[in-house]
This record gives structure tokens, C-alpha cells and sequence, in this order.
């Protein structure tokens, strides 16, 4: 054995651990899942059903409700979510290093904590009898509202939630893309009269691009499997009004133990995502530079 194949084998070797990791825990279960799809698998019976399941998925009326929110819950975090961190981004720019270092490790915070404990923190302040909002707003002689118990508000509150409490990791990044700008492009901006908003649309947005797109595309597909908070807080409720995909397949398998159906709602949901992507890469991936 030569020199150069004694090499590769020992590069093989050293990603064998990793390889093993990702092959039994995740491309296995992603095959079985795919064929589970195509069987009517209970735990008292299996017997093949063809494509009856992706059938009933369509035909599943909660499965449309669970899409619309699941829809309408993404678009309302990655704009606002985004939105939030580019202008947070923006202001700690002109900041010293020392006091951008505390401020970025203030927002990124929050990502690190479990989203659990931060449910049921929130699921605390959303309280319509003893929650911080609403006493915070009888302050103001205005009536307690139940956030989560409203199918006018509930979905609006998680949401808002979720605004609040992420965008820790895209300030970062947005700070680090901000910083890369060369400053003599502001100067020659501002001296050809250019306003702070010519200068954040017309120079500093093209320059970031690339680091807009990967934020809504990840933002996207991580939005679009949320779980946690709508589990811990609401169960889908009230009236199905915060009824996700993800939460979905989880009835389905879990309560329902319907896993050969719930393995295509499962697939169907991938598909959607990575449609989705598709489409933002092709349309937001127009004249960006990597």
C-alpha cells in the first residue's frame, strides 16, 4: 500500500466515528421513514397501503389549518425576527469593540437556553389572571386579556415570543458582515449627500447579501418546524388555532400511533421545506456574491 492510499485510510478512519453517528441516528431513521410512509404501521399491525397515506394527508383538514399557522408563523418571525436583528446590528456597529462584545453576548443570551424553560416563562407572563403583561396593562386601566386561551391572539402571541426572544445568532453574524464594510464607503457616501437610509439600502444591504440570504433560508426552515413552545403552551389550541405541521405529526404518531402516516405527513413536510428553500435561493440569491 503506498504512501497516498496509507493517507486516505487514515482519513477514513478518523471520520469512521462521526460517519457511524450520523448513519444510525440519522440516515437510518430518515429511510425507515420513508418507507414507513407507504404502510399502515400500528403497534397491533403492518400491512402496505401504497400511496393511501399521502392520500389521507391531503384530504386531512387539520393538516391545512396546521400549514396555514405553520405558514403565517413563519413569515411573521423571520420578517420581524430579521428586521429586529439588522437594526439592533446596525446601532451596536458605530459601538467600541469592548461595549459591542457585551451587548452581542447580552441578545445571544437567550439562544442557549433551553426552549422549554423559556415556554413556560412566557406561558407565566401570557397568564391572563397573574401574568406580567396584563398586569401591566390594568396599570394602564386597560382589561387582562387571555393571550392564549383567544383564537385572536393566541398564534399573534407566540409569535411575538418568539420575536422577542430570538435573533441572538443573526445579530452576530450581522455584526460580524457590518464590520467587514470598509468605512471609507460610508464617507464617500455621506459626502456625496447620501442619508442614513440611502446608505443602509443602497450600501450597506448589497454588502450583506450573502448573510441575509443564509439567515432567512435557516430562519425559514427552523420556523417552519416549530414544536416546543406550541407543546408547552398552547397543545394547538384553542379551536386549532396554533396547530403546526410539526405539532400534527406528532398527534398523529404519538396519540393517534399512526406512524405510517404520520412518516408521510413527515415527507410532505420536507418536500414543502425544501421547495421553500428553492425558491428563496432562485429569487433572493439573485446578484449575490459569496
Amino acid at each position: 500500500m503506498g504512501r497516498w492510499a496509507r493517507a486516505n485510510v487514515r482519513g477514513y478512519l478518523f471520520l469512521l466515528p462521526q460517519f457511524s453517528v450520523f448513519f444510525v441516528f440519522f440516515l437510518i431513521p430518515v429511510i425507515g421513514a420513508f418507507a414507513l410512509a407507504f404502510f399502515d404501521y400500528r403497534p397491533t399491525r403492518v400491512s402496505f397501503v401504497g400511496l393511501d397515506n399521502f392520500r389521507r394527508v391531503f384530504s386531512d383538514p387539520l393538516m391545512g389549518i396546521a400549514l396555514r399557522n405553520t405558514v403565517l408563523f413563519t413569515v411573521g418571525v423571520v420578517v420581524f425576527w430579521l428586521g429586529k436583528a439588522m437594526l439592533i446590528a446596525y446601532l451596536l456597529d458605530p459601538l467600541s469593540k469592548r461595549l459591542q462584545t457585551f451587548y452581542k453576548s447580552a441578545f445571544y443570551l437567550p439562544s442557549v437556553t433551553s426552549g422549554v424553560i423559556i415556554s413556560l416563562i412566557w406561558l407565566w407572563i401570557f397568564n391572563p389572571t397573574f401574568g406580567l403583561l396584563n398586569a401591566a396593562l390594568r396599570t394602564f386601566g386597560i382589561e387582562g386579556i387571555a393571550w392564549l386561551g383567544n383564537p385572536n391572539t393566541a398564534l399573534g402571541a407566540l409569535i411575538a415570543m418568539q420575536v422577542i426572544m430570538g435573533g441572538g445568532s443573526s445579530i452576530v453574524l450581522l455584526s460580524a458582515a457590518l464590520a467587514r464594510i470598509p468605512r471609507e464607503m460610508y464617507e464617500v457616501a455621506i459626502l456625496d449627500g447620501a442619508s442614513r437610509g440611502i446608505v443602509f439600502t443602497q450600501v450597506i444591504v448589497p454588502l450583506i447579501k450573502p448573510v441575509l440570504l443564509y439567515l432567512v433560508v435557516t430562519g425559514t426552515i427552523n420556523t417552519f418546524q416549530v414544536f416546543e413552545s406550541i407543546y408547552v403552551m398552547t397543545q394547538g389550541g384553542p379551536q386549532f388555532a396554533t396547530i403546526t405541521v410539526v405539532y400534527r405529526i406528532y398527534q398523529t404518531a404519538f396519540q393517534q400511533f399512526q406512524i405510517g402516516l404520520a412518516s408521510a405527513q413527515a415527507i410532505v413536510l420536507f418536500v414543502l421545506t425544501f421547495a421553500l428553500a428553492a425558491v428563496q435561493f432562485r429569487w433572493l440569491g439573485k446578484h449575490v456574491e459569496y
